[in-house]
C-alpha cells in the first residue's frame, strides 16, 4: 500500500510559493530588456480605489483643517517632512557627504518642532529647500514635474504633488537598480532554474520526452537541408548524416522552430515553457511583419524605381498597412477584407504620391493588378510570401549565429522597410534564446550526445 501522504504546513506552502514568484520575477527581469518596475494602477472604480481615495482624502482635509487654525497647528505637516527627509535620505549614495549633512541639518525635527511651538516656523522656506534637493537628485526625466511643483502656490496641494513626484523617483531609483544588478542576475537566475528543473527531473524521469523529440526533429531538418546541398554523387553516409552536424547549429535550427510551432495542438518542449507565451507573442509579431514585408515589396515592385526614394512614403505605407493588420489573430479578423482595404488606401497612396513628385498616376489597370497581388498575399502559397519568410528566418539563423559577436548580420534584400522591426523581434529572441542556453545547455548536451552519435 501507498505510504499516507505527508501534511504540508502552511510555512513551507508559503515559502514554495514565495521561491516561484521570485524565479519568475528574476526570470521576468533577465529576459525582457525592457523591463520596469511601473506604479500600481487600481480599477476605476473598484473598491480598493475608493476606499484608498476616502482615506488620503480624510488625511489631507485634517493637515488643511490644522494649517488653517489660529495658531496653526503643525503637527501632520512635520510627521509628512519627516518622511519626505528619509525619502531624500534613501536616495543618496555613500559619497554624498555633504547632501546627507544639508538635509539633515535642514530638516531637523526637532529644531522643527521648537519653531512651530514657538511660531517662528516658515513651512514655505522648508518646502523651497525640499523641491531644491529633489530637483539635484532627481532624473533628467522628471526635471518637469520638478519645474511644475514651483509653480503650486497652496501649501497642501503642493505636498501632494511633492510625494507624488516622490513616488516616481522611488521608481526610477528601483528601475535603475534593475538595470544595475540584471547581468549578475541572470548568471543567478540560471543556476537556481538549472536547480529546480534538476529537482523536477528526478522526480520525473521521463521530463526530457519532449525536448528529446524538438531536438531530434531539428536534426533531421538539417540533415536533410545538408543532403540536399551535397552533389548527387556524395554518399548518403557520414558525409551527410546527422553525425557531422554542430550541437550549436541543431540547437538553433530548433530554437527556429519554436517560431512556427502550432501551439494549439502540439505541447511545447519542457525546457521553454517557462517563455512559451513570449515565443508565442514573437510568431504573432513575425507573422504579421512577414505581411507587412510582402504588401511593401509587392507595392514598391509594382510603382518601380519613382518611389524608392521619396522620403516617408515607405513609413506612411507601412504604418497603414500595420494598421489594418492590428488584430489579424483575432477569431473576428478577416484576413481577405483587411488585405481588400489595404489594396485600396496603398493604391491611393502610391498614386497620391506619384501625382505630388510629377509621375504619372496609376492606370485602372495597374490598380487593379496591383490590388489583385495584395489580395494574393493571403494565399499560405504566395511566391512571394514564401520568398519574404525564407528571408525573414535566414536572418534570424543570422542573427542567431552572430550574438555574440559586435556586428549584426545585414539585412537580407527586400527587407528594408521593415528593418527597424525585425531588429527589435530578434533582439527579444536572440536575449530569450542565450538565457534558455544559460540555463539548460548541460541538458540539450547531454540529449545531442546520443542523437548525433547514432548512426
Amino acid at each position: 500500500a501507498a505510504s499516507p501522504p505527508r501534511p504540508v504546513s502552511i510555512e513551507e506552502l508559503m515559502e514554495t510559493a514565495k521561491g516561484v514568484t521570485n524565479m519568475a520575477l528574476a526570470h521576468e527581469i533577465v529576459v525582457n530588456g525592457d523591463f520596469q518596475i511601473k506604479p500600481a494602477e487600481l480599477p476605476e472604480h473598484s473598491l480598493e480605489k475608493k476606499v484608498r481615495d476616502i482615506v488620503h482624502k480624510a488625511f489631507w482635509d485634517c493637515l488643511e483643517v490644522q494649517l488653517k487654525e489660529d495658531p496653526p497647528s503643525y503637527d501632520h505637516a512635520i510627521k509628512l517632512l519627516g518622511e519626505i527627509k528619509e525619502n531624500l535620505l534613501s536616495f543618496l549614495l555613500p559619497g554624498h557627504t555633504r547632501l546627507r549633512s544639508q538635509i539633515t541639518e535642514v530638516l531637523d525635527l526637532d529644531l522643527i518642532k521648537q519653531e512651530a511651538e514657538n511660531g517662528a516656523l516658515d513651512i514655505s522656506k522648508l518646502v523651497e529647500f525640499v523641491i531644491g534637493m529633489m530637483g539635484t537628485l532627481c532624473a533628467p526625466a522628471r526635471d518637469e514635474e520638478i519645474k511644475k511643483l514651483k509653480d503650486i502656490p497652496e501649501i497642501v496641494p503642493l505636498f501632494r504633488a511633492i510625494f507624488s513626484v516622490l513616488d516616481l523617483m522611488k521608481m526610477d531609483m528601483a528601475n535603475f537598480a534593475v538595470s544595475s544588478i540584471r547581468p549578475k542576475l541572470m548568471q543567478q537566475s540560471a543556476e537556481y532554474e538549472r536547480k529546480k528543473f534538476q529537482e523536477f527531473l528526478e522526480k520525473q524521469p521521463n521530463s526530457l520526452d519532449l525536448v528529446t523529440k524538438w531536438l531530434q526533429e531539428a536534426a533531421d531538418d538539417l540533415a536533410k537541408l545538408r543532403r540536399k546541398m551535397l552533389p548527387s554523387h556524395c554518399s548518403d553516409g557520414a558525409t551527410g548524416g546527422t553525425s557531422t552536424l554542430c550541437s550549436t547549429a541543431v540547437q538553433n535550427q530548433a530554437y527556429l522552430k519554436l517560431l512556427k510551432w502550432d501551439h494549439v495542438n502540439r505541447p511545447f518542449p519542457e525546457v521553454v515553457l517557462m517563455d512559451q507565451s513570449r515565443f508565442q507573442e514573437l510568431q504573432l509579431e513575425l507573422e504579421q511583419l512577414l505581411l507587412v514585408g510582402t504588401v511593401l515589396l509587392v507595392t514598391f515592385s509594382a510603382a518601380g524605381p519613382a518611389l524608392v526614394d521619396v522620403p516617408g512614403f515607405a513609413e506612411q505605407t507601412k504604418t497603414i498597412v500595420k494598421v489594418l493588420l492590428t488584430g489579424m489573430h483575432l477569431p473576428s479578423f478577416n484576413l481577405q477584407e483587411a488585405l481588400a482595404t489595404i489594396g485600396e488606401k496603398v493604391c491611393a497612396e502610391v498614386n497620391s504620391c506619384l501625382s505630388q513628385h510629377g509621375f504619372t498616376p496609376f492606370s485602372a489597370e495597374r490598380e487593379a493588378v496591383l490590388k489583385g497581388q495584395i489580395q494574393a498575399v493571403a494565399n499560405p502559397d504566395n511566391t512571394i510570401c514564401k520568398l519574404i519568410d525564407s528571408r525573414i528566418q535566414k536572418f534570424l539563423e543570422n542573427y542567431l549565429g552572430s550574438s555574440h559577436q559586435k556586428s549584426l548580420p545585414a539585412i537580407p534584400g527586400g527587407l528594408g522597410p521593415i528593418q527597424r522591426e525585425l531588429e527589435e523581434v530578434a533582439a527579444k529572441y536572440v536575449r530569450l534564446v542565450n538565457y534558455n542556453k544559460m540555463v539548460f545547455s548541460p541538458y540539450y548536451d547531454a540529449v545531442l550526445g546520443k542523437i548525433l552519435t547514432k548512426e
